[in-house]
């Protein structure tokens, strides 16, 4: 097992390692005594492995409630949202007592806002079970659920007292949800290690497993040093968005059906890229992509997703920040009124 500590506004473990889910009991109880655990999950993961889960924490001595809702997007939403508050006041949960996210990233935004909002504030544990999730979307405390009018819209910080990331979770993973993870992981390549860039580039979807434990350690510790230095998200953490400004347009646009979230990241990075980078960084990041089962482009024009844009959290008055990378392992944030914008990108 390797551990990675956070030190944002709460210091705690990042716990990597096979095996780990059926040892979350014994790991959390270095963090907390046992009180209620409340498991918050889909019913996709709750049949892998929500007994396995359940079991452990029980064995080490917390009482265990779970809520289990439908799997998918559409479910990150107040509807939701409202049925886990309710689910919490039926259980008697306390603010000495814990959430468990046991899934991929709509289970732990919709569980860590949860978290955030109840009670003022409650403890919770990520427990993510997708590649998406564990290089990603458990680290750093962001939550949120969705509007009708955009992606992740309402949310707060709230750094979880632990991830537990196992990596045999991805051997249930489908193909296509695998994929979707690697878009995040090209990501990190591009915006700050091109080193990993160059490890991806010799590998491709049906043979990443070979080396998937560190690929995930390393996504992990490039996005802890990254919150450290901006938990907030006011500077440097928004090069984190690389591919994700035209990125959720392409969900928005496709309403969150067509494409997940990390394939619509792929092709929202090489859109960029095919707008900001050489030919030759262009065909090699669209390489990499398809590579991985991936997007480079989408039906959809320009035109159509440009203005889509306008309704990204990025936005700062009439202005759009959006990220760029000009060199592989070397991203920058640039900014202009959103009409600009538009304009731009119509050339």
């Amino acid at each position: 097992m390797k551990t990675i500590t956070v030190h944002a506004s709460r210091t705690y473990p990042i716990w990597i390692g096979a095996g780990q889910l059926a040892q979350c009991g014994q790991l959390l109880r270095q963090q907390r005594t046992p009180q209620t655990a409340a498991i918050v999950t889909d019913d996709n993961v709750d049949a892998l492995y929500g007994a396995t889960v359940q079991v452990s924490l029980e064995q080490s001595g917390f009482h265990v409630v779970k809520f289990v809702f439908p799997h998918g997007e559409k479910s990150k939403c107040s509807a939701t949202l409202n049925q886990v508050y309710d689910f919490l006041c039926e259980n008697a949960v306390t603010r000495t007592d814990c959430l468990i996210a046991l899934g991929g990233g709509v289970v732990g935004d919709l569980t860590g806002f949860a978290a955030a909002t109840y009670l003022r504030g409650l403890d919770y544990v990520q427990i993510p079970t997708t590649l998406l999730a564990q290089v990603d979307s458990s680290v750093g405390g962001k939550t949120a659920i969705d509007l009708p009018g955009g992606k992740n819209l309402v949310g707060a910080f709230l750094q979880p007292t632990a991830v537990i990331c196992d990596p045999d979770t991805l051997q249930t993973l489908p193909r296509k949800f695998l994929a979707d993870g690697m878009g995040e992981v090209i990501k990190y390549g591009m915006i700050r290690d091109e080193a990993l860039f160059e490890l991806l580039e010799q590998y491709t979807l049906d043979t990443i497993h070979d080396v998937i434990a560190d690929v995930i350690s390393t996504c992990i510790d490039i996005k802890r040093n990254v919150v450290e230095h901006d938990e907030f998200d006011t500077g440097e953490r928004m090069i984190l968005n690389f591919g994700h400004t035209l990125g959720h347009a392409v969900e928005s646009y496709y309403h969150y059906e067509t494409y997940t979230h990390g394939s619509a990241v792929a092709a929202g990075m090489c859109m960029m890229a095919k707008k900001t980078c050489s030919d030759a960084l262009y065909e090699r990041l669209c390489r990499c992509v398809t590579a991985y089962d991936l997007p480079t482009q989408v039906p959809a024009s320009l035109a159509e997703l440009v203005p889509l844009c306008g309704k990204d959290k990025k936005r700062a008055s009439a202005d759009l920040r959006f990220v760029v990378c000009e060199m592989i392992g070397n991203a920058s944030i640039r900014s202009m009124p959103f009409a600009e914008f538009v304009a731009w990108m119509a050339q």
